[in-house]
């Protein structure tokens, strides 16, 4: 028999909840990844010229930076929201995204404003990670608070398509542009439109988001006085909640972020920048194989309610693990002979694994960390995970493939990572709220009224 809804929220207010917060977040993660779609295209505009190569690398790297910012946007931002409330919070992250990226469209060239112009272009792509490192942690928390318990990893499984919807978004929107302005508009000036498009996209989102109520956890904890005073002290000054932290980046976060930007950007600059197959034809099959893999997250997110998070997580991070090798080889050899069906299919394959390991993980965070440092504990880990060691997997697979000169040798990263994380989590993650450091943690932080909250405990 399913769990019943907190009294706050009507059937029909989850569905708004859900559709408010997955819009918002799949258009920041639009924000986030257009600049990943189109580095190719806009790199040697920033740089000076006759240095391609080294410019393609620098704005690869500037797509990591934007990473590395996230665990402290987490920080700031997840203070503010165990502290300030979620809604407000993610409203901010949203805000703060949108206008780093209209920027991004509007930065002069390098033979305008010089030097100027590649030091902009990094810290307006730090910004971006800096407003992603709260805007994932808010909606996460915000969805799975108003959430049943027993169907839970379902509801926050259409977050987590977000991220793949906001990549397959930035693909459409780069194609249809290219081929609506042609190839030379497109690559002197069109290239900035998809940036710009983002001031509408945000417009919209915020409408939707502000009719939005708080969190009924957080009201709750807010009635009660049982808010935490200090949610970055709570979650990294103490040894145990640090523990946790520490468990789930090695255990879970981090092979996600391995595994997810592996399957899908790095499959990008792989078939465009290793295997040298044209703008068109690579993103057309990196769409489709978006659109044919995508439902595959509300599966496994519905399957995590049925037979438990941790064990779809662990299955996805290992069959992500043996399968890269082949899957790429299979890439390599498709695309030699043209055989793009082919390659759609492998490429599909990684994103399948990958939902497994992300589908889950949104409802599996808010499960693992107590209410009071729920957004904080949550968005560092993550970002710790998926942004650092995810964001920098393209550069770290580009610059091995470089270096040895073998067009596979990049994948020893993901593999490692993958491989490590799923040995983590099966050995010392395991067993949900009976996990030792994960009960130490609740008892540690229990917060008076836990009993009646929508999310009484964490579950397997």
């Amino acid at each position: 028999m399913s769990s019943p809804l907190p009294p706050q929220t009507s059937p029909r207010e989850l569905r708004r909840i859900i559709a408010a917060s997955a819009t918002g977040t799949l258009i920041e993660w639009y924000d986030f990844f257009i600049y990943g779609s189109l580095a190719v295209v806009f790199s040697g505009f920033f740089f000076p010229p006759g240095e391609s190569s080294l410019a393609l690398l620098v704005s690869v790297a500037a797509f990591g930076t934007g990473f590395v910012v996230r665990p402290l946007g987490a920080l700031f931002f997840g203070r503010l929201g165990d502290r300030v409330g979620r809604k407000k919070t993610f409203l901010v992250t949203l805000i703060v995204m949108g206008a780093a990226t209209a920027l991004i469209g509007c930065l002069p060239k390098y033979d305008t404003i010089g030097t100027a112009s590649p030091v902009l272009l990094v810290l307006l792509r730090l910004l971006q990670g800096f407003a992603v490192g709260g805007e994932y942690g808010g909606a996460a928390t915000y969805v799975a608070e108003h959430s049943p318990a027993d169907r839970k990893g379902f509801f926050t499984s259409f977050l987590q398509i977000t991220a793949t919807l906001g990549l397959l978004l930035s693909i459409v929107v780069v194609v249809a542009c290219r081929l609506l302005l042609g190839e030379e508009t497109f690559t002197s000036w069109g290239w900035r439109l998809p940036f710009l498009l983002s001031v509408v996209l945000i417009v919209f989102s915020l409408r939707m988001r502000l009719k939005l109520r708080e969190s009924p956890v957080f009201t709750r904890m807010q009635a009660q006085g049982t808010l935490s005073k200090a949610p970055i002290r709570e979650t990294l000054g103490s040894p145990r909640s640090l523990g946790l932290v520490l468990l789930t980046l090695f255990g879970l976060t981090a092979g996600l972020g391995a595994v997810w930007y592996t399957s899908q950007f790095y499959a990008l600059y792989f078939l465009q920048s290793v295997l040298k197959v044209d703008f068109l034809t690579t993103n057309v099959c990196m769409a489709v194989a978006l659109v044919l893999g995508t439902p595959s997250y509300v599966l496994f997110g519905r399957l995590s309610d049925q037979y438990g998070r941790h064990r779809v997580i662990v299955a996805g991070l290992a069959l992500s693990a043996v399968s890269f090798l082949p899957l790429y080889a299979w890439i390599r050899e498709a695309a030699a002979d043209q055989s793009w069906a082919q390659v759609v299919v492998a490429v599909t394959l990684q994103i399948v694994f990958s939902a497994m390991v992300y589908a889950p993980t949104a409802a599996y965070l808010t499960e693992l960390f107590p209410p009071r440092i729920r957004y904080t504990g949550l968005s560092v880990s993550y970002h710790l995970g998926a942004g650092v060691f995810g964001g920098f997997m393209p550069l770290i697979a580009l610059s091995l493939t470089t270096s040895t000169g073998h067009q596979l040798a990049g994948l020893a990263y993901p593999i490692a990572v993958a491989a490590v994380s799923t040995v983590i989590s099966m050995t010392l993650l395991r067993g949900g709220k009976d996990n030792k450091l994960v009960r130490a943690v609740w008892n540690q932080l229990d917060t008076p009224g836990r009993a009646d909250s929508p999310n009484p405990a964490p579950t397997k």
